[in-house]
């Protein structure tokens, strides 16, 4: 005789299927949804790892910045870097350039008689284009300061490069004897040798130095301004302009406002 459970059990299975489906879909989707705070926790403690070390490596970078800013920091380590610029030259920087036509001339007279009678007068001239160029040493003393974001540079004097060039393939030469006078030819040769000391005695004079002064000065800004360059300091939150003072200028600091070289 079949036992009359049978339809009840079946019954009752069909009644928990469902809530056994929706129960296990729960446990896949918490299994899921905790993997994925695991995962979410793991990138944001690598998120925070990374940000703190970059945070750490900035804090370094602008203390060694800051450190670099100092103005014992600033002309200690400008002059260190000099003796490479000196190693590709003769250690000297060019300053400036000046083209003058110069014109020499030599005259002299001859009298006998106690002076009564002059034998005439030679009269010798040369006319000459010559280059007159300046330069300043690099191995003389030289001073960076900082004055807020300005940067001031006390930059050794300027000095004219010797000997002067010479242009003598456009030399002229004129020659006037007197009347009893024979000495032209030798007064000229005389006039041609003094023409390279005279010209180097014109070159220091401070009215020729002062005619290239400015144009000096804007070469040692630009030669400056590479450096802080380099350094990272030629920035809108550092140094944003350049004055130059040379050394043998009797300047004082209210010039100051007038800077050399400034910051776009």
């Amino acid at each position: 005789m079949e036992s009359d459970d049978t339809p009840n059990k079946q019954h009752s299975l069909t009644e928990w299927r469902w809530p056994i489906v929706i129960l296990a879909v729960a446990f896949i989707a918490l299994g899921a949804y905790l993997k994925s705070i695991k995962t979410a926790k793991e990138t944001a403690v690598a998120t925070v790892e990374k940000t703190v070390d970059a945070v750490k490596e900035g804090l370094r970078e602008a203390s060694d910045i800051a450190e670099r800013f100092q103005q014992t920091k600033i002309t200690h380590t400008f002059e260190e870097s000099i003796p490479e610029v000196k190693g590709t030259g003769e250690g000297n920087l060019e300053l400036a350039t000046m083209k003058f036509t110069e014109t020499l001339k030599r005259t002299n007279k001859r009298t006998i008689l106690w002076q009564q009678i002059s034998l005439g007068t030679t009269v010798t001239e040369i006319k000459v284009p010559a280059t007159f160029r300046y330069h300043l040493r690099l191995s003389d003393p030289w001073k960076l300061e900082v004055h807020g974001q300005h940067c001031v540079v006390i930059a050794p004097r300027v000095r004219a490069s010797l000997p002067v060039a010479i242009h003598t393939d456009q030399m002229q030469k004129k020659s006037d004897e007197g009347w009893a006078r024979w000495n032209s030819d030798e007064q000229m040769t005389a006039l041609e040798r003094s023409l390279t000391p005279r010209l180097n005695g014109y070159a220091k004079q401070e009215n020729h130095i002062r005619q290239v002064r400015e144009t000096a000065r804007g070469t040692v800004a630009n030669f400056v301004k590479e450096w802080l360059l380099k350094e990272d300091h030629w920035r809108t939150n550092r140094f944003r302009s350049i004055r130059v003072i040379f050394a043998d200028e009797a300047e004082t600091h209210s010039a100051l406002l007038n800077p050399t070289l400034e910051l776009n």
